[in-house]
């Protein structure tokens, strides 16, 4: 078991002495361990650093990376040391108390960035050596031309002592001479070597403008070029190389001899497509990754006129319960099977499978006909996870939503075709799951709205843009007056009007219900004052407003002392409000839920059980409701828009009412609309009632007038 040390700065220098253990015996320098760990300790501060910023940032991983080639460490194995070391002791150690599947995430990063930064400097100094080798080489053969046998010998060890393949040709292409390094390259003789032309040495990944360069060489045209370039060896295998190409000139000036200076690449080659693998697949199911699949993406939609895409997101159901209850390695068992059944469903040309993250796959299909495509690959997809995945023993049913999305390239970016799968995934999630729906632009088009509306509620309050309308409550026994329900609407600059219905659920969903609902309370009661004062106290006027309470508001802590302050600042008695609270609401609810409510009516404030009828609570409840008034909901007032009303509902009505008048609880009934249907209401017992027959909701100033009328007679 590893001893934990003391501080962050005693951890840090524990990293360096493993890190320089496992470097050193592959080091080229003649500095001691110790001299060797000191060196390292700087690097190592600057991975712990990156590794816990708050900002990732790869450029730290390259810069370590170069620095290991400055300080000598130039073996690969070097390099494979230093990663194994990362891998396994830099979060141990410097990680601290961050989140350790963050702080592994980050490591793994930065592990790619060394070794790409390792592979960038490595390459530079190879290339600044090589052409300190090409000057020398040119040089020498400058002087042979002037001065042949007194530098033939410094020539000749240059030639052959160099660590880079050397060879010089004819300008018929015809190979003249070669040097060892050229030969162990090629796994030739020289014999064999000097047998071909260069012009033999075509590859089908020669870049386009290699043999142009060649020959504008050899015409005299250019005096050297650098190109990147593949040769077969005898065997089959290819060899990369970095290939320089100069031409010799004799001393008339004249093309004489073409001079090739040759770097083998190969293992750098294969080191870079093994780390552009890794970042561009998924470490866990080896499919591709995010970054990979929006290359893909952005290329099908650029893919010009006449083509298409077909796009199927898929998110897994249920899966944090996995997660959850078995352990994130049994969750990975079962992703690993699932990408593997997904990777069987894309097998035709244009298609592809990535994982974007967690449990989000994505397919993607292209071509000139993706609506069918991509409904029989959703098709493939679903039937894929019918058969249970079997992990430690378990068999567990594997259940996915899916959002597709096809259409013509050229018309919407990768963000704008994800963010359509997203809308259409959570559709088919919400309508139960273990299906597959189609993007529709009309939902798409609310579900965004609706985002936009949940990130504009916070300065919408800010701005006041938010406003009360008032719909008088009437008495339906003498038609007169007794208050008013406040319906808060939102000016929105975009879209308008808004009712509560569009709005409210968002504010209740993000919290904001609380900081709007006291300013709706703020607001109606210093209305309610106002109406008092200009009707001079009248107990015929407007006196008591009603104003809705949310789920939400109920259960904040500074309910009841809010309420108390607004009222006292408004100089307004308790009787003038009444608070509504849907039946719904209050369905099953506990006495602490209650106890805040009570608080409110042994004060003298109304509470009122709004939309009645539709929660189906027991009306046994209605004893321990601290209630006192019933707000009858209209669904069971509209059979009685016709005529002759419907019977059940007028024995519904008359049965609500008696019970309520029975626990002296007065009755309000909504969505009055006709006459008839008032005169019905009044002859059933009900006590007041609001809706589009006596005035629609309005500026408080109609409700004055209409308080007037009815004072005046």
């Amino acid at each position: 078991m590893i001893a934990e040390p003391d501080g962050p700065e005693d951890r840090l220098r524990r990293f360096a002495t493993i890190w320089s253990r496992a470097v050193f015996p592959v080091t080229s320098t003649s500095s001691t361990r110790s001299e060797f760990e000191e060196q390292l300790l700087p690097l190592a501060r600057r991975l712990s650093e990156a590794l816990r910023a708050r900002a990732f940032d790869a450029g730290a991983g390259r810069a370590v990376g170069a620095a290991l080639v400055d300080t000598h460490c130039t073996d690969p194995e070097a390099l494979s040391r230093t990663l194994d070391c990362v891998d396994a002791y830099l979060v141990l150690y410097c990680g601290g108390d961050g989140d350790r599947e963050d702080l592994r995430s980050r490591s793994a990063r930065l592990q790619h960035a060394v070794a790409a930064g390792f592979a960038e400097a490595l390459r530079e100094r190879t290339l600044a050596e090589q052409e300190a080798i090409a000057q020398a080489a040119l040089k020498a053969q400058g002087v042979v031309a002037q001065a042949l046998h007194a530098s033939e010998a410094r020539f000749r060890a240059v030639f052959e002592g160099a660590a880079i393949g050397i060879g010089i040709a004819a300008l018929d292409g015809t190979i003249l001479q070669v040097n060892g390094a050229m030969l162990r390259m090629f796994g030739l003789s020289e014999h064999t070597l000097r047998s071909r032309n260069v012009r033999d040495w075509t590859h089908p990944d020669d870049a386009p403008h290699t043999w142009k360069l060649y020959d504008e060489l050899v015409r005299g045209e250019r005096e050297h070029y650098h190109v990147e370039k593949a040769f077969y060896r005898p065997d089959g295998t290819v060899l990369w190389t970095n290939l320089t190409v100069s031409l010799l000139r004799d001393t008339d000036g004249e093309p004489q001899y073409q001079l090739a200076l040759m770097e083998d690449t190969t293992e750098r080659r294969l080191l870079n497509l093994r780390l552009r693998y890794e970042a561009t697949h998924d470490a866990l199911t080896g499919l591709p990754n995010r970054s990979f699949f929006f290359e893909r993406l952005e290329k099908a939609l650029n893919a010009g006129e006449g083509q298409r895409f077909g796009l199927c997101y898929l998110d897994l159901d249920g899966f944090k319960t996995i997660n959850d209850s078995l352990g994130h390695a049994a969750g990975d068992r079962l992703l690993v099977e699932v990408a593997d059944r997904l990777q069987s469903c894309a097998t035709a040309p244009g298609e592809m499978v990535a994982r974007l993250g967690g449990d989000e796959f994505v397919a993607l299909t292209t071509g000139p006909d993706t609506r069918r495509k991509v409904d029989e690959l959703a098709g493939r997809i679903m039937n894929a996870l019918l058969a249970p995945v079997s992990v430690d023993g378990r068999e567990l049913t594997v259940r996915g939503s899916i959002g597709v999305v096809e259409g013509p390239a050229g018309e919407r970016s990768p963000a704008e075709v994800l963010r359509s799968a997203d809308i259409t995934m959570y559709r088919a999630k919400s309508a139960g799951g273990n299906r597959y729906e189609f993007a529709d632009p009309e939902a798409d088009a609310r579900v965004i709205t609706r985002h936009g509306l949940t990130t504009a509620l916070p300065t919408a309050l800010e701005r006041g843009e938010f406003f009360i309308e008032y719909q008088p409550l009437v008495h339906l026994g003498d038609g007169s007056v007794r208050g008013a329900e406040a319906l808060v609407r939102w000016l929105h600059p975009q879209h308008g009007v808004l009712g509560p219905d569009r709005f409210i659920p968002l504010a209740e969903h993000t919290g904001l219900i609380v900081p709007l609902g006291r300013w709706v309370l703020e607001q109606s009661v210093r209305q309610a004052r106002e109406w008092r004062e200009r009707n001079g106290g009248d107990a015929a006027g407007p006196l008591r407003i009603n104003v809705n309470l949310s789920p939400c508001q109920l259960t904040h802590p500074g309910l009841v002392q809010d309420t108390v302050e607004i009222l006292e600042r408004a100089g307004v008695t308790p009787d003038a409000l009444c608070l509504e609270v849907t039946e719904s609401a209050l369905i099953g609810a506990d006495d602490d839920l209650l106890k805040p409510l009570r608080r409110l009516a042994e004060m003298g404030v109304d509470i009122a059980l709004d939309d009645f009828g539709t929660g189906y609570s027991n009306l046994a409840n209605l004893r321990r409701l601290p209630v006192s008034v019933l707000k009858l909901d209209r669904s069971f007032t509209r059979g009685m828009q016709q005529f002759p009303a419907d019977p059940v509902d007028l024995k519904i009505v008359e049965g609500i009412v008696s019970l309520a008048h029975s626990l002296d609880l007065a009755v309000t009934v909504e969505g009055v609309e006709t006459g008839a249907q008032a005169e019905q209401l009044r002859i059933l017992g009900c006590d007041t009632a609001q809706g589009w027959y006596y005035a629609r909701p309005g500026p408080p100033e109609r409700l004055h007038e209409l308080a007037l009328v009815d004072a005046t007679g």
